[in-house]
């Protein structure tokens, strides 16, 4: 139960974090990143306080020897940059760039009822429910072949 309760904690203190800072609203997210038009740069105060914060949490936490509610941390391990990183962060930037929303601001909207909201998110939805039966049909193909030559 306490596991439930921190997780509702950090989620609205993060939803809220996005409203206050005005993430949730696309139009603002994609005036900061139209550079070469009307640039908004409002969001470079929100990300250099993120940059802050998250640096000296991290640093904190990872030191623990554990989390309060977990056995262990569950943070990536792989260092690798290959093209599927790459490729995936980059149609992450294009997708948050024409529509301002990246998950998180998308549900938070969602919630306060953004008709934008209601359009992107099951779009989303459907882009890794998509990519996941995609992801693991090359999987199956890869073993398959390595059997075969095996």
């Amino acid at each position: 139960m306490a596991r439930i309760l921190a997780a509702l904690l950090a989620g609205a203190l993060f939803g809220l974090g996005l409203v206050v800072s005005q993430m949730s609203d696309p139009r603002v997210v994609q005036g900061f990143l139209d550079i070469a038009g009307a640039f908004n740069p409002t969001l470079m105060f929100v990300l250099g306080g993120a940059l802050i914060v998250s640096t000296i949490g991290f640093r904190w936490v990872l030191r623990q020897p554990r989390p309060l509610f977990d056995t262990r941390f569950h943070v990536p391990l792989s260092q690798v940059i290959d093209r599927k990183l790459i490729g995936g962060a980059a149609l992450f930037g294009v997708g948050w760039g024409l529509a301002g929303y990246c998950p998180g601001p998308a549900l938070v909207s969602l919630g306060g009822g953004m008709p934008e909201a209601w359009v992107f998110v099951p779009a989303m939805l459907a882009g890794g429910i998509g990519y996941r039966w995609w992801s693991r049909r090359q999987a199956v193909r890869v073993e398959n072949a390595d059997s075969a030559t095996a």
